[in-house]
Parts: C-alpha cells; structure tokens; sequence
C-alpha cells in the first residue's frame, strides 16, 4: 500500500440534476413555506407508503416534534436503545419525560424486544425503536409490547430509509408506519439522501399529523375552522408552544431529486456491504454485522469488530492510513448528562458496553469507487496481518 487516499466515512452524491432542482427553486417566487414542501412531504410518504408526511429542519427537530406529539411528559417513562445518537433519547428528555435504555441485541446490535420488556413499568408511555445503521429493529415484537401495553412507538429510522423488513410473508417498507405511530427521519448528508439538513416525520393517524404540522410552526394555525375567533384573512392564532422546525423549499427540491435516485443509492450501499462482509468474514478476528432473516438492510453503516486487538490502536492506524474512520455510538448511557440526570451508569448495558468496546466503522457512501472499497478492505487486512 504505496498510495495514501482520504476516504470519509459518508458523504452526500450530489449531480447536475440536484443542482438544478435547487437552482430553479432559487429563481421562483418561494424559498420556503412554498410548493416544493408539500410536494417533498407527499413524494416521502409515497415512498414509504404512509399517509402522511410532515418535512422539518433536521432528524433532531423530527424526533422533538414525534414526541411532542406523542404527549410524552413529567412522570412518563420512554424506552430507548443505548446504541444511538444522542438525539434518540434527548427527544424524551426535552418533553420532561424519563428516557429508559433497555439493552440491545447482540447480532443485530438493534435494541432487544426482550429487554424492552423487562423495562416496562407503570409509568412507561412509549417506545423509541432505533433502525441501528439501517437495519430495521424487529417491529412485529416491538409493536406486539405496545399494542399490550398501549404504548405509543416512534420509528427512529435516521439510519434507515430505504430499508425494509418482512412479517407473516408480507413486506413494509420502513416509514411506513405498519407497526408504530409515526416513523422519523434525517437527511443529514451523510445519510442515504440529503437536504443539506433536514428531517421528516410519516403517520397514518389524522389526530398527529395536524398535530405535528401546528408544532412545526410555533403552534401557530392561519384554518378558519380551527379558529376561536376569525377577524379576516390576516388573522392567526397560536393555539400551543411550538417551534419554528421549518424546512425551506431550497431544501426540499434537493430532496425530490435525491429520492428519485434513493433506491440506487441503497442497493450501492449494500453491494459495498457485502463486497467488505465477503472480504472479512473469513478471519476470526473480524466480527462482521449481521443482518436479520427478513430484514433488507440499507446500511447507513459499516461496523466491523476486532477482537484481540486494541481498538483505539485499529481507529488510529487506520486514520493514519486515510480512513476517515469513526464510532458508532458511545453509548447514551456513559453520558455525563445522562449518569447526572437519570442516574445511569457504565455497566448499565453490558451488551451495548461490549459492542462499543470493540467495533470502528468503516467507510461507506454510494459514490465509493472499487478502488475506494479495495482499498479499504487492504488496509483492513494489514493491521489484522492474520493468514487465511
């Protein structure tokens, strides 16, 4: 390996067409609160297959408003997966409400149903299921727990649009909300499509798609049959404290343009996937990620275990070799936020603790080369120095 390349772990494909969706945007009369919103948020719940759609700033204010809409509070309990972004679980606390971490399970690194269980109290309201790194969680077992307890669940597919799983023989599409209330997700530019920032919220229920429209604007509705009083055309009112969670049509053209390649992009994600997976698997000292029986990963990421070897010494020699490497994720629960607030605690998921000692992941993004890929793979291999 004679030549140094800088391959980071994810990055947007942005093409002519991304760029002129945008530019005619920039020449019409709406930059935002316009027609390419709504046109964006009925493209994504066609795609996944929902009712509705509500488009929004980022994955952070969806999983804001989620819950917000959800009616999460004071003395209410929600579950979560320690293996995430913070985001996942600070949406809980941002309504007052306690997040609780239940452990995840140790194939599918996805948070385990058995362990959500074993969290239920009676003060839980809800459960936050996170699609670790595009694989979808096992949502027949989680909506099962819900339905039981009537717990309201929120999709944290972040990671995962595109993604899909099978139940009884049947196909749902992540999104489309089959077997929760509302499903959310991010277009950050190193997920799967991209808005620059951005996020959107799908339901199939009318009570939370209005309500999570009114969040989205301050609370704030302009429908005269929603009034108290109505004084003219000009005449609002602000009906509860929302936010200003807005997503701009700029954004929202880049969008459109995106998801009519989105699929592409998933099946070159996989390719890739499965390219490292069948480069890896043969060395005992490699743990690969394993996708679920009836799951279709869209692999947002690639997380490879080491065992018997330093982690941080891997992260840095494959740093130093051009591999814009990273981790994902230090789990929630070794916050300092979370060990001063709620009380958690090293210890408290060991399997999520063992997950996270040992994997880096590894770079990749759709517009890879297979020289990006190979190279990757060698650079691997020449820290692990193991014979086949």
């Amino acid at each position: 390996m004679n030549q140094k390349r800088l391959i980071p772990y994810g990055r947007q494909d942005i093409s002519e067409d991304d760029i002129e969706a945008v530019v005619q945007v920039l020449r019409s009369d709406w930059l935002t609160q316009g027609p390419a919103v709504e046109n964006f948020e009925k493209a994504i719940a066609s795609y996944c297959g929902a009712r509705y759609a509500v488009a929004v700033s980022n994955g952070t204010a969806a999983l804001h408003l989620a819950a917000l809409a959800a009616g999460f509070g004071p003395e209410d309990e929600v579950i979560t997966s320690p293996i995430t972004f913070v985001a996942s679980a600070n949406c809980i606390a941002y309504t007052g409400a306690k997040p609780v971490f239940a452990d995840i399970d140790p194939r599918t690194y996805c948070v385990n149903p058995a362990q959500v269980r074993n969290k239920l109290t009676s003060a839980t309201r809800g459960i936050i299921p996170v699609h670790f790194a595009g694989q979808p969680c096992d949502m027949e077992a989680i909506y099962s727990i819900g339905r039981e307890k009537d717990l309201v669940i929120i999709e944290d597919a972040a990671h995962a649009i595109g993604a899909c799983y099978e139940v009884d023989g049947h196909v749902y599409k992540v999104g489309s909300c089959a077997h929760s209330d509302m499903t959310i997700f991010s277009f950050h530019p190193v997920k799967h499509m991209t808005t620059g920032e951005g996020g959107a919220i799908t339901t199939n229920s009318p009570e939370l798609y209005e309500k999570l429209l009114l969040l989205r604007t301050h609370g704030i509705t302009k429908d005269s049959a929603k009034l108290q009083r109505d004084e003219g055309a000009w005449y609002y009112e602000q009906q509860t404290l929302g936010y200003n969670y807005r997503i701009t049509d700029m954004q929202c053209a880049l969008g459109l343009s995106q998801l009519k390649r989105l699929d592409i992009f998933v099946e070159r994600r996989r390719e890739i996937a499965q390219t490292y997976s069948k480069a890896f698997r043969i060395h005992s000292s490699l743990i690969i990620p394993f996708e679920r029986p009836g799951s279709h990963s869209s692999w947002h990421l690639y997380m490879l275990g080491f065992k018997g070897f330093d982690r941080r010494e891997v992260f840095d020699q494959l740093r130093a070799k051009g591999l814009g490497v990273n981790v994902h994720y230090i789990p929630v629960t070794w916050q300092p936020f979370y060990q001063v607030n709620y009380g958690t605690a090293l210890g408290d998921c060991p399997v999520a603790d063992k997950y996270y000692a040992g994997i880096v992941t590894l770079p990749l993004f759709a517009s890879m080369t297979k020289d990006d890929v190979d190279y990757v793979i060698h650079a691997v291999l020449d820290i692990v120095k193991e014979p086949v």
